[in-house]
Protein backbone atom coordinates (compact mmCIF):
# COMPACT_ATOMS: atom_id res chain seq x y z
CA UNK A 1 0.00 0.00 0.00
CA UNK A 2 1.36 3.22 -1.01
CA UNK A 3 2.26 5.69 1.87
CA UNK A 4 0.04 8.56 2.90
CA UNK A 5 1.25 10.83 1.52
CA UNK A 6 0.86 9.65 -2.01
CA UNK A 7 -2.58 8.81 -4.32
CA UNK A 8 -4.18 5.16 -3.99
CA UNK A 9 -7.06 3.66 -5.56
CA UNK A 10 -8.58 0.66 -4.94
CA UNK A 11 -11.56 -1.58 -6.31
CA UNK A 12 -14.84 -1.32 -4.00
CA UNK A 13 -17.35 -2.70 -6.55
CA UNK A 14 -17.90 -4.22 -9.98
CA UNK A 15 -20.11 -6.49 -11.51
CA UNK A 16 -19.58 -10.22 -10.98
CA UNK A 17 -19.05 -12.88 -14.02
CA UNK A 18 -18.56 -9.42 -16.34
CA UNK A 19 -15.79 -11.30 -18.29
CA UNK A 20 -18.44 -13.85 -19.42
CA UNK A 21 -21.01 -11.02 -19.74
CA UNK A 22 -19.14 -8.95 -22.12
CA UNK A 23 -18.11 -12.45 -24.03
CA UNK A 24 -21.83 -13.04 -24.46
CA UNK A 25 -22.71 -9.92 -25.57
CA UNK A 26 -20.35 -10.13 -28.17
CA UNK A 27 -21.38 -13.32 -29.66
CA UNK A 28 -24.96 -11.68 -29.63
CA UNK A 29 -24.21 -9.54 -32.10
CA UNK A 30 -23.89 -12.01 -34.72
CA UNK A 31 -26.08 -15.07 -34.20
CA UNK A 32 -29.78 -15.42 -33.78
CA UNK A 33 -29.54 -17.61 -29.82
CA UNK A 34 -30.87 -15.87 -26.54
CA UNK A 35 -28.81 -14.62 -23.78
CA UNK A 36 -29.28 -17.88 -21.67
CA UNK A 37 -28.84 -20.31 -24.88
CA UNK A 38 -25.07 -18.88 -25.52
CA UNK A 39 -24.12 -18.35 -21.85
CA UNK A 40 -24.69 -22.19 -21.62
CA UNK A 41 -21.86 -23.29 -23.89
CA UNK A 42 -19.87 -20.20 -23.02
CA UNK A 43 -16.51 -21.61 -21.14
CA UNK A 44 -13.17 -20.09 -20.62
CA UNK A 45 -11.64 -20.62 -23.62
CA UNK A 46 -14.59 -19.04 -25.60
CA UNK A 47 -14.37 -16.32 -23.15
CA UNK A 48 -11.24 -15.93 -23.66
CA UNK A 49 -11.28 -15.63 -27.30
CA UNK A 50 -14.31 -13.47 -27.56
CA UNK A 51 -12.54 -10.83 -25.68
CA UNK A 52 -9.07 -11.10 -27.69
CA UNK A 53 -11.42 -10.36 -30.67
CA UNK A 54 -13.20 -8.01 -29.26
CA UNK A 55 -9.60 -6.02 -28.65
CA UNK A 56 -8.48 -7.18 -31.67
CA UNK A 57 -10.80 -5.49 -33.97
CA UNK A 58 -11.78 -2.26 -31.36
CA UNK A 59 -15.68 -3.88 -31.04
CA UNK A 60 -15.83 -1.61 -28.05
CA UNK A 61 -19.34 -1.74 -27.26
CA UNK A 62 -19.86 -4.99 -25.31
CA UNK A 63 -17.29 -3.74 -22.62
CA UNK A 64 -19.77 -0.95 -21.37
CA UNK A 65 -22.16 -3.56 -19.82
CA UNK A 66 -19.16 -3.97 -16.67
CA UNK A 67 -18.95 -1.60 -14.46
CA UNK A 68 -16.10 -0.95 -11.98
CA UNK A 69 -16.28 1.05 -8.94
CA UNK A 70 -12.81 2.87 -7.40
CA UNK A 71 -12.47 5.35 -4.11
CA UNK A 72 -9.53 7.04 -5.26
CA UNK A 73 -7.64 9.55 -2.65
CA UNK A 74 -5.69 11.98 -4.40
CA UNK A 75 -5.17 15.81 -4.50
CA UNK A 76 -6.93 18.22 -5.95
CA UNK A 77 -4.70 18.72 -8.72
CA UNK A 78 -5.42 15.09 -9.81
CA UNK A 79 -9.22 15.19 -8.90
CA UNK A 80 -9.53 17.91 -11.54
CA UNK A 81 -7.90 15.98 -14.13
CA UNK A 82 -9.98 12.86 -13.08
CA UNK A 83 -13.46 14.41 -13.73
CA UNK A 84 -12.52 15.30 -17.20
CA UNK A 85 -13.41 11.77 -18.15
CA UNK A 86 -17.26 12.09 -19.38
CA UNK A 87 -18.14 8.25 -19.37
CA UNK A 88 -17.94 8.14 -15.84
CA UNK A 89 -19.52 9.20 -12.27
CA UNK A 90 -18.01 10.60 -9.51
CA UNK A 91 -18.88 11.61 -6.03
CA UNK A 92 -16.29 13.37 -4.07
CA UNK A 93 -16.18 14.68 -0.27
CA UNK A 94 -16.92 18.10 -0.19
CA UNK A 95 -14.60 21.02 1.33
CA UNK A 96 -17.87 22.62 2.67
CA UNK A 97 -18.81 20.05 4.79
CA UNK A 98 -15.89 17.97 6.29
CA UNK A 99 -12.33 19.08 6.82
CA UNK A 100 -11.41 15.52 7.99
CA UNK A 101 -7.81 15.65 6.58
CA UNK A 102 -7.23 18.42 7.80
CA UNK A 103 -7.94 17.45 11.20
CA UNK A 104 -6.27 14.61 10.95
CA UNK A 105 -2.86 16.36 10.64
CA UNK A 106 -3.96 18.88 13.41
CA UNK A 107 -4.59 15.40 15.43
CA UNK A 108 -1.21 14.58 14.45
CA UNK A 109 1.00 17.89 14.79
CA UNK A 110 -0.62 17.58 18.50
CA UNK A 111 1.12 13.94 19.41
CA UNK A 112 4.24 15.49 18.08
CA UNK A 113 4.41 18.47 19.97
CA UNK A 114 2.96 17.03 22.67
CA UNK A 115 0.12 20.08 23.27
CA UNK A 116 -2.97 17.52 23.57
CA UNK A 117 -5.17 19.47 25.84
CA UNK A 118 -8.43 20.71 24.73
CA UNK A 119 -7.43 24.27 25.74
CA UNK A 120 -4.74 25.00 22.62
CA UNK A 121 -5.83 25.59 19.74
CA UNK A 122 -5.03 24.64 15.75
CA UNK A 123 -3.28 27.75 15.23
CA UNK A 124 -0.83 27.40 18.28
CA UNK A 125 -0.65 23.67 17.46
CA UNK A 126 0.72 24.36 14.12
CA UNK A 127 2.55 27.61 15.01
CA UNK A 128 4.53 25.25 17.83
CA UNK A 129 5.12 22.72 15.31
CA UNK A 130 6.76 25.01 13.10
CA UNK A 131 9.04 26.77 15.90
CA UNK A 132 10.61 22.89 16.41
CA UNK A 133 13.05 22.69 13.62
CA UNK A 134 11.67 19.27 13.19
CA UNK A 135 13.41 16.93 10.79
CA UNK A 136 11.85 16.62 6.74
CA UNK A 137 10.91 12.71 7.58
CA UNK A 138 9.01 14.07 10.74
CA UNK A 139 7.48 16.87 9.17
CA UNK A 140 6.60 14.98 5.65
CA UNK A 141 4.80 12.21 8.25
CA UNK A 142 2.41 15.25 9.90
CA UNK A 143 1.85 16.78 6.28
CA UNK A 144 1.09 13.62 4.57
CA UNK A 145 -2.08 13.29 6.51
CA UNK A 146 -3.89 16.14 5.29
CA UNK A 147 -1.40 16.15 1.70
CA UNK A 148 -0.28 14.45 -1.60
CA UNK A 149 3.61 15.33 -1.90
CA UNK A 150 5.18 15.87 -4.76
CA UNK A 151 7.76 12.65 -4.99
CA UNK A 152 10.37 15.31 -6.44
CA UNK A 153 9.88 17.35 -3.19
CA UNK A 154 10.39 13.69 -0.55
CA UNK A 155 13.47 13.35 -2.68
CA UNK A 156 14.95 16.63 -2.66
CA UNK A 157 13.91 16.67 1.20
CA UNK A 158 12.58 20.28 0.70
CA UNK A 159 11.36 21.46 3.94
CA UNK A 160 10.11 24.72 2.48
CA UNK A 161 7.40 22.95 0.06
CA UNK A 162 6.40 21.55 4.15
CA UNK A 163 6.31 23.91 5.60
CA UNK A 164 3.90 26.49 3.30
CA UNK A 165 1.65 23.50 3.35
CA UNK A 166 1.41 24.13 7.33
CA UNK A 167 1.11 27.35 7.33
CA UNK A 168 -2.15 26.85 4.88
CA UNK A 169 -3.84 24.91 7.91
CA UNK A 170 -2.87 27.49 10.34
CA UNK A 171 -4.16 30.49 8.28
CA UNK A 172 -7.19 28.30 7.37
CA UNK A 173 -8.05 27.59 10.86
CA UNK A 174 -7.31 30.95 12.14
CA UNK A 175 -9.83 32.64 10.02
CA UNK A 176 -12.23 29.87 10.82
CA UNK A 177 -11.53 31.13 14.32
CA UNK A 178 -12.22 35.06 13.39
CA UNK A 179 -16.02 34.25 12.07
CA UNK A 180 -15.18 33.25 7.72
CA UNK A 181 -17.42 29.80 7.11
CA UNK A 182 -15.65 26.76 5.61
CA UNK A 183 -16.87 27.19 2.19
CA UNK A 184 -14.91 30.47 2.14
CA UNK A 185 -11.97 29.47 4.48
CA UNK A 186 -11.74 26.57 2.53
CA UNK A 187 -10.15 29.09 -0.49
CA UNK A 188 -6.84 29.66 1.50
CA UNK A 189 -6.11 25.66 0.80
CA UNK A 190 -3.60 24.36 -1.65
CA UNK A 191 -4.54 21.98 -4.20
CA UNK A 192 -2.25 19.50 -2.60
CA UNK A 193 -5.04 19.06 0.08
CA UNK A 194 -6.31 15.21 -0.19
CA UNK A 195 -9.66 14.52 -1.65
CA UNK A 196 -11.62 11.31 -1.67
CA UNK A 197 -13.24 10.04 -4.68
CA UNK A 198 -15.53 7.35 -5.41
CA UNK A 199 -15.65 7.20 -9.43
CA UNK A 200 -17.33 4.43 -11.68
CA UNK A 201 -16.15 3.46 -15.26
CA UNK A 202 -17.36 1.12 -17.69
CA UNK A 203 -14.54 -1.39 -18.77
CA UNK A 204 -14.55 0.25 -22.08
CA UNK A 205 -13.92 3.65 -20.94
CA UNK A 206 -11.32 1.57 -18.86
CA UNK A 207 -9.64 -0.37 -21.71
CA UNK A 208 -9.47 2.52 -24.37
CA UNK A 209 -9.81 6.03 -22.55
CA UNK A 210 -8.77 6.29 -19.34
CA UNK A 211 -5.96 3.72 -18.62
CA UNK A 212 -4.39 4.10 -22.26
CA UNK A 213 -4.41 8.06 -21.62
CA UNK A 214 -3.46 7.97 -17.97
CA UNK A 215 -0.49 5.34 -18.17
CA UNK A 216 1.36 6.86 -20.63
CA UNK A 217 4.43 8.61 -19.57
CA UNK A 218 3.54 11.94 -20.71
CA UNK A 219 0.64 12.47 -18.14
CA UNK A 220 0.83 14.07 -14.65
CA UNK A 221 2.61 11.71 -12.27
CA UNK A 222 0.09 11.80 -9.79
CA UNK A 223 -2.99 10.85 -12.09
CA UNK A 224 -0.42 8.46 -13.93
CA UNK A 225 0.01 6.17 -10.55
CA UNK A 226 -3.78 6.47 -9.38
CA UNK A 227 -4.10 4.99 -13.77
CA UNK A 228 -1.05 2.14 -12.54
CA UNK A 229 -3.18 1.64 -9.25
CA UNK A 230 -6.34 1.36 -11.15
CA UNK A 231 -5.02 -0.88 -13.99
CA UNK A 232 -3.15 -3.06 -11.25
CA UNK A 233 -7.05 -3.53 -8.99
CA UNK A 234 -8.75 -4.75 -12.83
CA UNK A 235 -5.83 -7.18 -14.14
CA UNK A 236 -6.51 -9.10 -10.37
CA UNK A 237 -10.11 -9.82 -11.25
CA UNK A 238 -10.43 -9.66 -14.55
CA UNK A 239 -7.11 -10.67 -16.43
CA UNK A 240 -8.71 -11.44 -19.39
CA UNK A 241 -9.65 -8.10 -20.12
CA UNK A 242 -7.29 -5.88 -18.66
CA UNK A 243 -4.21 -7.88 -19.49
CA UNK A 244 -4.83 -5.45 -22.51
CA UNK A 245 -4.35 -2.75 -21.12
CA UNK A 246 -1.83 0.13 -20.99
CA UNK A 247 -0.34 3.34 -22.52
CA UNK A 248 -2.16 4.41 -25.58
CA UNK A 249 1.29 2.70 -27.49
CA UNK A 250 -0.02 -0.67 -26.61
CA UNK A 251 -3.82 0.14 -27.46
CA UNK A 252 -2.54 1.76 -30.56
CA UNK A 253 -0.27 -1.49 -31.13
CA UNK A 254 -2.76 -4.11 -30.29
CA UNK A 255 -4.89 -2.63 -33.04
CA UNK A 256 -2.54 -2.60 -35.85
CA UNK A 257 -1.60 -6.53 -34.56
CA UNK A 258 -3.51 -9.89 -36.22
CA UNK A 259 -3.05 -10.70 -32.22
CA UNK A 260 -3.36 -8.60 -29.70
CA UNK A 261 -0.31 -8.80 -26.68
CA UNK A 262 -0.81 -8.06 -22.92
CA UNK A 263 1.13 -5.30 -21.24
CA UNK A 264 3.66 -7.92 -19.99
CA UNK A 265 4.33 -9.03 -22.85
CA UNK A 266 5.32 -5.65 -24.53
CA UNK A 267 6.98 -4.50 -21.42
CA UNK A 268 9.12 -8.03 -21.13
CA UNK A 269 10.04 -7.60 -25.15
CA UNK A 270 8.08 -11.00 -25.65
CA UNK A 271 5.94 -8.33 -28.09
CA UNK A 272 8.02 -5.75 -30.48
CA UNK A 273 6.13 -2.52 -31.64
CA UNK A 274 5.26 -2.14 -35.54
CA UNK A 275 3.58 1.44 -35.18
CA UNK A 276 5.82 4.01 -36.74
CA UNK A 277 5.10 6.00 -33.80
CA UNK A 278 3.05 6.12 -30.68
CA UNK A 279 0.24 9.17 -30.59
CA UNK A 280 2.91 10.95 -28.52
CA UNK A 281 4.99 11.11 -31.43
CA UNK A 282 8.05 9.06 -29.89
CA UNK A 283 9.25 6.52 -32.24
CA UNK A 284 8.89 3.08 -32.81
CA UNK A 285 12.64 2.38 -31.82
CA UNK A 286 12.15 4.79 -28.18
CA UNK A 287 8.61 3.26 -27.37
CA UNK A 288 9.47 0.23 -25.51
CA UNK A 289 12.20 2.50 -23.55
CA UNK A 290 9.35 4.86 -22.92
CA UNK A 291 6.99 1.81 -21.84
CA UNK A 292 9.16 0.75 -19.65
CA UNK A 293 9.87 3.95 -17.68
CA UNK A 294 6.08 4.11 -17.01
CA UNK A 295 5.62 0.82 -15.90
CA UNK A 296 9.11 0.79 -13.73
CA UNK A 297 8.35 4.17 -12.27
CA UNK A 298 4.75 2.70 -10.50
CA UNK A 299 6.74 -0.44 -9.24
CA UNK A 300 9.05 1.19 -7.42
CA UNK A 301 6.73 3.78 -6.14
CA UNK A 302 4.61 0.77 -4.91
CA UNK A 303 7.52 -0.79 -3.52
CA UNK A 304 9.07 2.01 -1.58
CA UNK A 305 5.60 3.21 -0.20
Amino acid sequence: MPTKHYPSARLVARLPDAQKLIAISAKLTITPKDFESIAEKMDENKIETWITELVKRGHGSPLEHSIYVFEVVCSRVCSHQLVRHRHASFSQLSQRYSDKYLRSLVSRAREVTGLTGDDVGEVEVIDRLLEMGLDFDTLLDVVGEAFIVPPKVVELKNRVFLERLLESVRDYYEVLKSGVIYEDARFLLPQAVKTRVIVSMNARELLEVFIPLRTCSRAQWEIRWVAWAVREELVKVDPLIFKFSGPRCVLMENRARSSPCSLEDFAGKKCSFTIERCPELVPRDKIQECLFYSVSEFQRYTRTS
